[in-house]
Parts: structure tokens; C-alpha cells; sequence
């Protein structure tokens, strides 16, 4: 299923989504030049979530040397940087459709500024929820997968009947048809099993290896459905 647009009315130009998606291409469209010259495993690793290096720094800091919040403070800095970096081909193509539908509608509802703020608080938030899940973990968690499910999940609690243009690929025949947009939660679950595909080739062990990924997804779902409920 391939999400195209809803049947809702917007007052006003999204700008903060279309600066979103655009800086997401932007990037990745540099990890293919840092692929390209073997440089992207390197900045991937910098840049990306690594929860063994954030606790790692954390415990060091409170423990053993108080200078070392300077390194803490650095390694959180990934949190919202590794929100705009994907692993695959398949990962960005898959959020920024995401984004396209249901962000448009979630920023004409919030304004611009509290629409920024949620999908940075709510990515952040998600990757947290990561950290302490897999405390350990030391492959890279790149990627806007909960800030995006959290707008899915503002967008589902303000408008579960809102109907959603989709195109039903059948081999090589395309049937428009309309779906509910609650029907999108379980869509967006079963193609994060596709992410794979066209993965980029980030040394030394590549990202996202975590089991706790759909548990983020969870919990970006419900940060963006409690949001929508205070906000009425």
C-alpha cells in the first residue's frame, strides 16, 4: 500500500514538513557520497545513536570524572542528529512518504513552531526509550522512524476516519483505492520489516540491530496520541 494524500483541507502551507523532508534528502543524498568515498561508517558512528557509548559516558561522568559531561553532552547531541540519518533506500522512502501524508494535517493543527518541537521532542524521546531498553547495544540506531510514528499516531487520534488516497500495487497493475486512516498503523508495523532493502554499506556492523524496534514505534504511537488527547 502506497499512501498519496488525505481528503482533508489544510489552511495553511506546511513549511516546517517540506524543510523536514527536504533536509532528510539532503543528508542522505550526502551518506551516498560518504559511501561512495568509504567515509560513511565513520560519520554514521559519529552521528548515530550508540547506547553503550551514552551510558558508557554517563556512568564515567558520575562515577569517576565529573569533566566528563562534556563528553555526555556531545554523545546527546546524536539523539536528534541521528533522527535525519537512514540506513536504506527503503528506510527514508518509507518515513518520508509517511511524513508527506499525515505530517501536512499534524502541522496545520499544531502551528509550525509546536509542530518542529513535537517532532524533535517526540524522536528524542523515542530514542531514549531505546537507550534504556538496550542499555548495551554498540551498532548505531539511525533514523525518523518514532518521530514520524508519532505524528501517525497524532494524526489517527484526531482523524481515525479520515480517508487516505493509496495505491494498491498489484505486479505491474496500480488500483487506486481509499482507506481509512487507522488501517496505517498496521501498515506502518509491516513495512518496517522491509527497511532492508537497499541498505547502504555502514562499517563495521551496520545500524539499527536492535529487537526493541517495534517497541520504540509503540511508544513514538502513543507519545504522538497523548499529545493529540492533551491537547484538546
Amino acid at each position: 500500500m502506497i499512501p498519496i494524500s488525505d481528503n482533508l483541507h489544510n489552511r495553511s502551507q506546511p513549511i516546517i514538513n517540506y524543510w523536514l523532508i527536504g533536509i532528510n534528502i539532503a543528508i542522505f543524498l550526502w551518506e551516498l557520497k560518504l559511501e561512495l568515498s568509504g567515509e560513511l561508517g565513520y560519520f554514521v558512528n559519529s552521528w548515530g545513536v550508540i547506547p553503550s557509548q551514552i551510558n558508557g559516558a554517563i556512568t564515567n561522568a558520575i562515577f569517576f570524572n565529573p569533566a566528563a559531561w562534556i563528553v555526555v553532552i556531545w554523545r546527546l547531541f546524536s539523539l536528534p542528529l541521528g533522527m535525519f540519518l537512514h540506513g536504506s533506500f527503503s528506510q527514508i522512502l518509507g518515513n518520508l512518504l509517511f511524513l508527506w501524508v499525515f505530517g501536512k494535517t499534524v502541522e496545520n493543527i499544531l502551528g509550525h513552531g509546536r509542530y518542529l518541537g513535537f517532532y524533535l521532542i517526540a524522536g528524542i524521546l523515542t530514542g531514549v526509550v531505546q537507550i534504556l531498553a538496550e542499555p548495551n547495544l554498540t551498532v548505531p540506531l539511525i533514523g525518523a522512524n518514532g518521530a514520524i510514528a508519532a505524528i501517525l499516531g497524532a494524526y489517527v487520534t484526531k482523524f481515525p476516519k479520515a480517508k487516505i488516497d493509496t495505491i494498491l500495487p498489484l505486479i505491474i497493475v496500480y488500483i487506486p483505492i481509499e482507506l481509512p486512516a487507522f488501517v496505517y498503523i498496521f501498515w506502518w508495523f509491516l513495512q518496517q520489516m522491509f527497511y532492508g532493502i537497499g541498505s547502504l554499506n555502514i562499517p563495521p556492523a551496520g545500524v539499527n540491530q536492535t529487537s526493541m524496534f517495534y517497541l520504540t514505534q509503540v511508544v513514538g504511537l502513543l507519545i504522538g496520541a497523548a499529545f493529540m488527547r492533551l491537547k484538546r
